[in-house]
């Protein structure tokens, strides 16, 4: 993609699912590889991936990485692998040109629990309910996280349709050490742990997902 983009050569692709040009039993034969004609700007490549191969993978060929959840403090779940994908790349890469941006929730209110509580449905989804008991990527993660009890327990429950209990077993710690949460102040004083890890190259960008304007205030006041 980035040589097609770049026109350093034209579009050809024979895969098992994609042939361009297509070449199947109904073609005509006057498909040829054409060059773009237009002059596109350089493009950025993510991967969306928190497990390790997945990872490694990113920091061999991507430009940056979208993990769903992330610690700063335990930034090197994430940091070690892409560093040794970086290590097989083709070229020398650094973490100062790779853009490790988290999904990371802020819910603001003065009613801490009920913040905490706000983000407990999609966690409970999916370190209970994505996957199979023996193959749920976003499960590991939250044991890798330090968190293998809650994630086991949240598993079962989710699987035996006790979605509600689910999202009570969702441990305050876990949603603590991922997104920010409560008031103004609580939230101003953890987002300094996502500044020092930025600090050390461990996080370039933050995903913010929030419906509340004051949050985008609060935030450009703090970083910006």
């Amino acid at each position: 993609m980035r040589a097609i983009i770049a026109r350093e050569r034209a579009l050809e692709y024979h895969g098992t699912h994609y042939r361009i040009p297509y070449d199947g039993p109904d073609a005509t034969g006057l498909g040829k590889p054409l060059k773009s004609i237009l002059h596109g700007k350089p493009m950025r490549f993510y991967c969306a991936s928190i497990t390790p191969g997945g990872m490694r993978l990113a920091g061999e060929i991507a430009d940056g990485n979208l993990p769903i959840f992330m610690s700063p403090e335990k930034a090197d779940l994430v940091v070690k692998p892409t560093l040794e994908g970086m290590a097989k790349a083709a070229t020398p890469r650094s973490l100062s040109d790779f853009d490790i941006a988290p999904y990371t929730k802020i819910r603001l209110g003065d009613d801490l629990q009920a913040c905490r509580d706000s983000v407990k449905p999609e966690l409970a989804l999916y370190i209970g309910g994505m996957g199979a008991r023996g193959k749920n990527f976003y499960n590991d993660y939250a044991k890798r996280l330090g968190f293998e009890e809650a994630a086991i327990k949240i598993q079962d429950l989710y699987l035996a349709g006790r979605k509600d209990e689910a999202m009570a077993a969702v441990p305050a710690e876990l949603i603590d050490a991922c997104h920010l949460v409560g008031p103004a102040a609580r939230i101003k004083d953890r987002l300094q742990r996502w500044t020092a890890a930025g600090k050390k190259g461990h996080v370039s960008s933050m995903l913010i997902g929030s419906q509340q304007p004051k949050v985008l205030e609060l935030l450009a006041e703090s970083v910006l």
